[in-house]
């Protein structure tokens, strides 16, 4: 009996081998193979090399701008001996993500297959400000800053390998209304529409903080976040929660309160006092709205928005000088069934969808207010969760195409009418990454994403 353990013992850590290396140096018994390779070696499309991630087992090819995807044959390279599910050169419908199975001996190991054409518009830039880019819509969004005049202004436009486009980066144009881009290659001419805005008027919008001003604001994610507010927003406004509390700040001439809070997995105290809370459930009862990001979506249950009890369950995240960074994954979200939602029109999208928030190899604190459904909570699932707090599920983690998983983005009620609060409080919502090992970190490719995001989030609690 003692033999018949030590031999499953080492045939399950040749196993766990096998995965983590790749290989197992040792046979556990006569008709048991298990020291043989099982990574694939190459993985061409079209004579394209793709990008293997045997860590994460993942493979990428990016093909040509306008190439069909719907019928391709890959050349595979595998160890000897090795077969691999679907065949070397066989006819695959890449439209999704293709699984293949790679079987060596009495090893086998699973690898989703992606490829994709490459967008013809890597980036669009107007003095050194970047466009948000849906390659789903066709669209090309930019905000000027105040007082940018449209008539006479210089796109700069990064294109991906032989695409051609007209008008031409560097061109002189007039951008006071929507102007036609189009792109083209050797295989297809698209369409791109580019709209170039200054900040508008309104809604107003009133950014609460803990700090007195909004000088007096010392987390970078807040001071990142108002920043953008106040170049984006002319009417937009600093309340500082003491002053709410007080009386000493009025606001029940504002359209939306903006609560983005990144200091703490716990909610301060003045924040929690009767004085603030009742002043903000009066301008909410009033008509108000109110977005609460980050670690403030906690907020949700002391004002009263979801039952006693039903907010966030899951709230964790790291402080400097812990942190990491996600060399591997971009960190994004899955809105499947919500894609006409407002809050997601002219997101930068990677299928439908689905759109990333953090690029890897960015440092991250991960700091997460969302709600757990699967185990805590008693949720079950997102149709439970809907049930017990009265709102209405989003988006979710990537993976997470039944929304199912964790909220990660919320509106309150959930009906389709009288909007009056939205939640956005995952990880992947960060305005700003600090460093890694002392360094400053690498730009978030996907800020432009959180920015609309943002924005479309505001703006739909007021048209709401």
């Amino acid at each position: 009996m003692q033999t018949i353990y030590r031999k499953i013992h080492f045939f399950m850590l040749c196993v766990l081998s096998v995965l983590l290396l790749g290989s197992c140096n040792n046979q556990v018994d006569e008709g048991l193979t298990t020291n043989v390779p099982v990574n694939v070696t190459s993985f061409k499309v079209s004579g394209v090399s793709g990008e293997i991630d045997n860590q994460n087992d993942k493979i990428t090819v990016t093909l040509p701008y306008g190439t069909n995807v719907s019928a391709l044959s890959p050349t595979i390279e595998i160890p000897q001996g090795a077969n691999i599910t679907p065949a070397s050169g066989a006819v695959v419908d890449f439209s999704q993500p293709v699984n293949y199975r790679l079987k060596n001996g009495n090893i086998y190991k699973d690898y989703q297959v992606t490829v994709k054409p490459q967008v013809p518009i890597l980036s669009f830039k107007i003095n050194g400000l970047s466009a948000t880019i849906n390659h789903s819509s066709k669209s090309i969004l930019l905000t000027m800053p105040e007082e940018t005049d449209l008539s006479a202004l210089q796109p700069v436009i990064e294109l991906g390998n032989g695409v051609a486009i007209n008008p031409a980066s560097g061109a002189t144009i007039n951008f006071k209304s929507p102007v036609s881009f189009t792109v083209s290659n050797q295989n297809i001419t698209e369409v791109y529409i580019a709209k170039v805005t200054t900040p508008v008027s309104g809604p107003s919008v009133a950014f609460l903080g803990t700090a007195a001003t909004r000088t007096g604001l010392t987390n970078p994610d807040e001071i990142a976040a108002s920043d953008w507010l106040f170049g984006k927003y002319s009417g937009a406004v600093y309340i500082s929660i003491n002053d709410l509390g007080s009386g000493a700040a009025n606001i029940s001439g504002i359209d939306v309160l903006w609560w983005h809070f990144d200091s703490a997995t716990a909610l301060p105290g003045d924040a929690m006092n009767a004085n603030v809370t009742s002043k903000i459930k009066t301008y909410l009862n009033a008509g108000g709205n109110i977005l609460l990001t980050g670690f403030a979506a906690q907020y949700v249950d002391a004002l009263g928005i979801v039952p006693a009890g039903k907010g966030p369950n899951n709230v964790f995240g790291d402080f400097l000088p812990n942190g990491f960074v996600d060399a591997n994954n971009d960190w994004g979200i899955s809105f499947k069934g919500h894609e006409t939602h407002d809050v997601f029109d002219g997101l930068q999208t990677y299928e439908s969808g689905k759109a990333n928030l953090l690029q890897k190899g960015t440092f991250r604190l991960n700091h997460t207010a969302w709600w757990f459904l699967p185990e805590w909570g008693g949720y079950v699932n997102g149709a439970g969760w809907r049930n017990q707090t009265g709102g209405n599920n989003l988006a979710s983690e990537a993976w997470d195409n039944n929304l199912d998983g964790r909220v990660a983005i919320a509106e309150f009620p959930g009906g389709s009418a009288n909007k009056k609060c939205m939640t956005i409080s995952m990880g992947a919502y960060d305005w700003y990454n600090e460093t890694v090992n002392g360094n400053p970190s690498q730009p978030n490719g996907f800020l432009d994403n959180i920015k609309k995001l943002t924005e479309n989030s505001l703006n739909y609690l007021v048209t709401n």
